[in-house]
């Protein structure tokens, strides 16, 4: 059971680039969840994955310490629906009844925005990953996460000239 929580149901199985097949997933699941229950849901899922995730990873590396295996994507999952959450609140805030027009572009961005960071692993995320324990496989993607949403939310604000007024 472990091992299908933390792949993320055989996401991370797969090659190669696991975590980029944990984070297509996650953007799919992600946008199923905000689309048809609602951005609430979509807060209730990130936070239930981002606990299971710190609970399902101290198991899957309690005989591992120092690693993070390619394999474990819920990190991924967690990440993502994190930098999905900021495009999302903006929508449902905004109440946007044309919802898919609006919504795509900023999850895409909210998506590469997150393969980035946690691939580039700036500052905070770095530091996270560096810890070597199962804590720190979970906060550096949710770090990314964080920061692929700030970033989403600042590349909206220029592409339609909030900031420019």
């Amino acid at each position: 059971m472990i091992r299908v929580l933390t792949t993320f149901f055989g996401l991370g199985l797969l090659r190669p680039a696991p975590g980029t097949w944990g984070s297509a997933g996650a953007i799919t699941l992600g946008l199923a969840i905000d689309r048809y229950l609602g951005f609430p849901a979509l807060v209730f899922a990130t936070i239930l994955v981002t606990c299971l995730g710190f609970f399902a990873c101290r198991i899957a590396l309690a005989d591992r310490p120092g690693e993070d295996p390619s394999e474990i994507v819920i990190d991924e999952v967690a990440g993502q629906w994190l930098a999905l959450l900021f495009p999302a609140a903006a929508f449902w805030h905004r109440g946007i009844e044309d919802w898919a027009v609006v919504a795509y572009p900023g999850w895409l961005a909210a998506f590469l925005f997150f393969r980035l960071f946690d691939i580039w692993k700036p500052w905070l995320v770095g530091r996270a990953d560096r810890r070597g324990d199962p804590a720190g496989v979970m906060l550096d993607d949710l770090w990314a996460g964080l920061f692929a949403g700030l970033a989403t939310l600042l590349a909206a604000a220029v592409a339609h000239g909030v900031l420019m007024q």
